[in-house]
């Protein structure tokens, strides 16, 4: 039975636990849900089912920040079971996740769509069976030849690529908190035009 949780948001970061994916492009969402929680005094450590969590509250929102602890590929259920328990429609769901497709430091906010052969979303999408969720995408894409994607998003950022990693997920996390405070659609014409210089 869902808990009363009149007008409860739910923002998670897509990654993979353990240290050895630590600073590794497909963990930005890991790092930028940590941002946001940072920013309200909130550690994202309390367990529930197989995502950790915190409450924080924003302009009166409540608002729960979770990271699944699954690996990327199957976060699908573990959100699910969140949405369910918690009582949240999926429009009320905000993903923050890296996107191979876009240039490193760049932002894409979007109110829904297709997974974009993101695995993680695949996941959600398939489980939810809507894809009426907003999603914060950082771009991730080098700006040097890779000749093995999968191995690079993986493998840990490039030391000259550190200052351009902080900077956007500082943005991401303070894109969250204007989709919360003012709505999606002028996230999107705060954001979706900037990249990193």
């Amino acid at each position: 039975m869902a808990e009363q949780t009149s007008g409860l948001k739910l923002v998670v970061g897509l990654g993979n636990p353990g240290y050895e994916y630590v600073l590794t492009p497909h963990n930005l969402g890991f790092m930028a849900v940590d941002r946001v929680a940072e920013t309200y005094g909130a550690e994202i450590s309390r367990p529930q089912g197989q995502i950790l969590t915190a409450r924080i509250s924003l302009n009166e929102t409540p608002v729960m920040l979770a990271k699944p602890q699954t690996y990327m590929n199957l976060s699908g259920p573990a959100i699910g079971r969140a949405l369910e328990k918690n009582g949240i429609p999926a429009d009320d769901l905000i993903v923050l996740v890296d996107d191979a497709n876009l240039p490193l430091g760049m932002l894409r906010i979007r109110e829904r769509g297709s997974a974009g052969g993101h695995n993680g979303l695949k996941s959600i999408i398939g489980v939810i069976h809507s894809d009426r969720f907003t999603r914060v995408r950082m771009g991730v894409r080098p700006d040097h030849a890779v000749s093995d994607l999968a191995g690079y998003v993986l493998g840990r950022f490039r030391k000259a690529d550190l200052e351009t990693v902080g900077e956007m997920v500082y943005r991401a996390a303070e894109a969250v908190e204007v989709i919360l405070r003012e709505g999606t659609p002028t996230a999107m014409n705060r954001y979706n035009r900037r990249a990193a210089s």
